[in-house]
């Protein structure tokens, strides 16, 4: 039986018509729509499935949606296997921003009523802080982690995402980001892109929304993980403790989000040797590959790369 670790992708990985051969192929995937949309009071498979593009990257639909399409994909992962009577163990899980609520959810912390409830509000409230403040990303590609530290204090914006060792996400007020391309390209960097978001996501613009996720989990019941969750925050495994765990899902929506240092962890400390990244797009299989000690990862975004994914574990 092999041992893996799940990956789950955040905002930005969102893209129309996600999960929608998932759900017409396997009832199980089908059923995660279905309940996501009961729960929430909205259409959440539609719009996933037709969009519009411009609703679905709204932050208050986009992180429950990308949340219900993580789940499909891990009910198609168990769904597949079992019908080819393939065994697997899951040993940790690990997400990027908005996704370390999947994680969470994967390790029994929060409920998938909860994590969908969770989401909506943290979106809204997000959401919030961006009509606000306009604000935007921009990754940069090529530059050492402390060359873009340096290059967000000369540009007024804030490191959003250290994500691999050669690719970091800055980000701010949204007047700054065009102007800190151009700073970037001219210290070296490969590419500066600006990213397909609604704002200035994990920086001190944040902060507002923060407060709020704070009040709205006060009423949500947390339980210690049941698997190894790795924190955004400290780039290191959550502890069993859910006063912690709340506190740093709190701090994570302002702060930096240090997916090299978590996967790097999950790769030492955990003898990874089989990621699956679980939901639309390949951004973290993508990632893995960047990272200073390579290991290999496979995504389900659709009903084909779940089939392929499942070979694997053979």
């Amino acid at each position: 039986m092999k041992t893996i670790h799940l990956l789950f992708p955040g905002q930005g990985a969102q893209v129309v018509g996600m999960g929608r051969d998932l759900a017409e192929a396997i009832p199980a995937c089908a059923q995660v729509f279905a309940e996501a949309s009961d729960v929430l009071g909205i259409d959440l498979a539609k719009l996933c499935f037709e969009g519009p593009i411009e609703e679905l990257t709204r932050s208050s639909n986009t992180q429950p949606a990308i949340f219900a399409m993580s789940v499909a994909a891990r009910a198609a992962l168990k769904a597949l296997a079992d019908e080819a009577g393939i065994e697997f163990a899951v040993a940790g899980a690990a997400g990027l921003s908005s996704g370390e609520w999947a994680a969470l959810h994967e390790a029994g912390v929060v409920s998938f009523a909860d994590a969908l409830r969770i989401l909506r509000a943290r979106g809204t409230f997000m959401q919030e802080a961006c009509d606000a403040t306009p604000g935007g990303m921009l990754t940069i590609i090529g530059l050492a982690p402390e060359k873009c530290e340096e290059l967000a204090a000369q540009t007024g914006l804030e490191v959003a995402n250290y994500n691999s060792p050669l690719q970091t996400v800055l980000s701010g007020r949204l007047e700054l980001v065009e102007p800190a391309a151009a700073v970037a390209k001219a210290a070296g960097a490969k590419r500066a892109l600006p990213l397909r978001v609604a704002g200035a996501f994990h920086t001190s613009l944040m902060r507002p929304a923060a407060d709020k996720l704070a009040a709205f989990l006060e009423g949500i019941e947390f339980h210690a993980p049941a698997i190894p969750v790795w924190s955004n925050v400290t780039g290191r495994v959550h502890d069993a403790d859910v006063a912690s765990i709340k506190r740093l899902m709190v701090e994570q929506v302002a702060s930096s989000v240090r997916w090299a240092a978590d996967f790097a962890d999950m790769a030492a400390s955990a003898h990874m040797d089989q990621g699956i990244e679980l939901g639309p797009g390949t951004v973290l299989s993508g990632l893995a590959r960047r990272m200073a000690v390579p290991v290999p990862c496979a995504s389900i975004f659709d009903l084909a790369s779940a089939r392929e994914t499942v070979k694997l574990l053979a």
